[in-house]
């Protein structure tokens, strides 16, 4: 008997990924780990899982715990539940990029440290999977590889600096010995086929801005909109991509850039939206100095929807090299959607559900 341990769970890619990967691992169970406050939701998720994909159902355990404490938060009888544990898949972190510096640093940072203490213990550990992001890259000017982590880049926000801290420690665990695969999704937005999401930050806080205007919406040009780049990826090919590297013997000890290897620019990005919306774009050279300051004034963020944080990604300098997880996929069948081929889906799935907000999972 095998067993896998996840964090992260009841979360917008675990809550996806985990009937994938007992599916392609049978007689493997599954223990997830999840905070006391999100166990009624993560009940809720299981059982619709299980519904959805029968093979789930008597293989998983969600058991409470705290990733920032020793031994994760668990008590003596529930250690004995990681007996068996072969796999770690930490997907837990908190996704927002105005969280402050201490809870930033406690979760993203002290938990991956306490999950690579975990890793140590355990005798039949085959393989870690870290879920990071492209946004180690922070602000990078130019083409960020795979293989590329500590450049002397600056950070935009604590989200990315500790996620960067955090894949150092992963980095120096692997280098150490233990064996692990680290996972870098760029701006996961809502399923390719269905536009499903769970929350509406990112690019909808695009939409959004566009939605309160008038037909004719004024955008401003930061930065030179034909060449900055977004990061997007669907969260289907995240799914699909993940679940199919974890089991190629090459893949160990290997970064992953799981992001569009021709993302659109931002100029396609809010046509691509504008057109779904009947909106007609004016473009407005304005210094990104000046429009932070006029979205950070007293109420301008809340009537225009779009947090001052995300106005930096508008003038990103960053681009992310794929090489790896292209060459990897190849003859998989997988690959990443154009957004072209999706950016219809996620707005009408916004516009279907204005129940989501932006609120992250913490």
């Amino acid at each position: 008997m095998t067993a896998l341990l996840m964090t992260g769970f009841p979360g917008f890619l675990g809550s996806a990924l985990l009937g994938r990967l007992l599916a392609r691992r049978p007689g493997t169970t599954a223990t997830c780990l999840v905070q006391q406050r999100h166990l009624p939701l993560a009940r809720e998720r299981l059982a619709a899982i299980e519904l959805e994909e029968p093979h789930v159902a008597g293989r998983v355990r969600l058991v409470v715990g705290d990733l920032t404490a020793a031994g994760l938060g668990l008590d003596a009888g529930e250690k004995g539940l990681l007996e068996d544990v072969t796999e770690v898949w930490h997907l837990a972190a908190v996704y927002d990029l105005a969280v402050g510096e201490e809870v930033a640093h406690r979760v993203n940072v002290d938990g991956t440290d306490r999950v690579l203490d975990l890793c140590r213990s355990l005798p039949g550990l085959q393989r870690l999977h870290h879920v990071s992001t492209c946004y180690v890259s922070g602000r990078y000017d130019g083409a960020f590889g795979e293989d590329d982590l500590d450049v002397g880049q600056t950070f935009r926000n604590h989200y990315e600096s500790t996620k960067h801290e955090a894949e150092l420690l992963v980095r120096k665990a692997m280098a150490a010995g233990l064996p692990a695969t680290i996972y870098r999704p760029g701006i996961v937005v809502g399923d390719s086929r269905t536009g499903e999401t769970q929350k509406y930050d990112g690019p909808y806080f695009l939409a959004t801005f566009l939605r309160r205007q008038l037909p004719v919406a004024v955008v401003p040009a930061v930065a030179d909109p034909d060449a900055v780049r977004f990061c997007l990826v669907p969260r289907d090919f995240v799914i699909d991509a993940m679940d199919q590297l974890s089991v190629l013997p090459e893949s160990e000890g290997r970064t992953y850039a799981l992001t569009d290897p021709d993302p659109p620019t931002a100029r396609e990005l809010v046509d691509a939206f504008a057109r779904r919306l009947h909106k007609r774009v004016v473009w407005v050279p304005l210094p990104l100095g000046v429009t932070r300051a006029a979205v950070s004034l007293p109420l301008a963020e809340r009537l225009m929807g779009l947090p001052v944080e995300a106005l930096d990604y508008f003038a990103s300098p960053t681009t992310y090299d794929t090489t790896h997880t292209t060459t990897d996929l190849a003859g998989t069948g997988i690959s990443c959607p154009r957004f072209e081929d999706y950016a219809d889906r996620l707005l009408d799935f916004m516009l279907a559900h204005p129940e989501h907000d932006s609120a992250a999972m913490a």
